[in-house]
């Protein structure tokens, strides 16, 4: 059966089959509503549902919590129609801004960063142009029909190539092959670019804050800012476990010289060095120290889902941040990434 979804305050309408989530039937339709990783866990598509009745399906718990969902919360990459909807949903993009397409690409090269991370670039065909906002993602296409997601960690200005930072996941069959047996000019196919997490228009100043590889979507966010002369004041906070979780630290550094508007933070929680004159303990709460008022400024953050949870759940308690001002990409994985 066949409903009609309005989405305020922007008035579009779309139709959604009752078997297919609300999600989906928007992208279907050419709709982009924020979303991340379309399995319920990163909470990115959480939204109110002004009228009408859904089925939560397999909605989980820890994301979307029982009192949410009485108060008419929804996750809509798993929520699916029962009746016709009226849904908030205050950032709408049309996806023949930026088609999504599925491509091959050729491994340019392999750079062991890290113990348990490699820096991957990729050549893209230079008569198929790749066009993307900062702070996407990709999923490549595996030949078993499984599918693997990584964000894009250059700027879009950069054309023929394509920069991702891949962590290994112990017995990943995907991450284990990257460190293992993938080699300089194999051929890979993917499908991008995907997700909501891109930098929006506004005067406010940024935070921004990476856990781990989650400073690659924050790359693409710094370095697209350094193309285009951005002036908005950015603190950003990298944290890691250990100084070598830290694996592009000088470059973070670089950034203050390249964009003088920008702070680079660097935090490191375990294993801390004797000389280590940086800060420590929890990424977030590094924030959270500097900016007890986040009312006025915008906070986009990237990393593991305890990490992203626990920043949205803070910053906007104790430190008045709109939820509306606050955009994450959690970086979620499958047990055989």
């Amino acid at each position: 059966m066949s409903y009609q979804i309005t989405l305020q305050p922007s008035g579009l309408q779309y139709s959604a089959e009752s078997s297919a989530t609300v999600l989906q039937s928007a992208l279907d339709a050419g709709l982009m509503l924020p979303y991340g990783c379309r399995n319920g866990a990163c909470g990115a598509c959480k939204g109110r549902i002004v009228a009408g009745l859904v089925d939560h399906a397999s909605t989980p718990e820890t994301t979307l919590p029982p009192e949410e969902r009485e108060a008419g919360m929804a996750l809509f990459c798993c929520a699916k129609p029962l009746s016709d909807l009226v849904l908030e949903v205050r950032d709408v993009r049309r996806i023949t801004d930026i088609p999504i397409k599925k491509m091959p690409c050729r491994v340019q090269s392999i750079e062991h960063r890290a113990p348990d991370v490699i820096v991957l670039t990729l050549k893209l065909p230079t008569n198929d142009a790749f066009r993307f906002l900062a702070g996407q993602y990709i999923d490549f296409l595996l030949a078993d029909g499984k599918r693997r997601s990584f964000s894009i960690a250059n700027a879009p200005e950069k054309t023929d190539a394509m920069e991702l930072h891949i962590r290994l996941v112990p017995g990943g069959q995907f991450t284990e092959h990257v460190f293992n047996g993938l080699k300089e000019r194999d051929i890979l196919r993917f499908e991008g670019p995907l997700g909501s997490f891109y930098l929006r228009e506004s005067k406010k100043p940024i935070v921004m804050i990476a856990g781990g590889t989650g400073f690659a979507p924050i790359k693409s966010l710094v370095e697209h800012m350094i193309a285009t002369d951005a002036q908005r004041p950015v603190t950003l906070y990298w944290g890691a476990r250990e100084r070598a979780g830290l694996y592009l630290y000088e470059l973070a550094q670089a950034w203050e010289s390249a964009l003088p508007s920008l702070k680079f933070v660097p935090v490191i929680s375990d294993n801390v060095p004797v000389d280590w004159n940086g800060r420590t303990g929890l990424v977030h709460r590094a924030a959270l120290a500097d900016f007890p008022d986040m009312s006025g400024v915008q906070v986009y953050v990237c990393g593991a889902p305890a990490m992203v949870d626990a920043a949205r759940a803070e910053f906007t308690q104790k430190c008045a941040l709109p939820e509306s001002e606050f955009f994450a990409d959690s970086f979620t994985f499958s047990g055989d990434s």
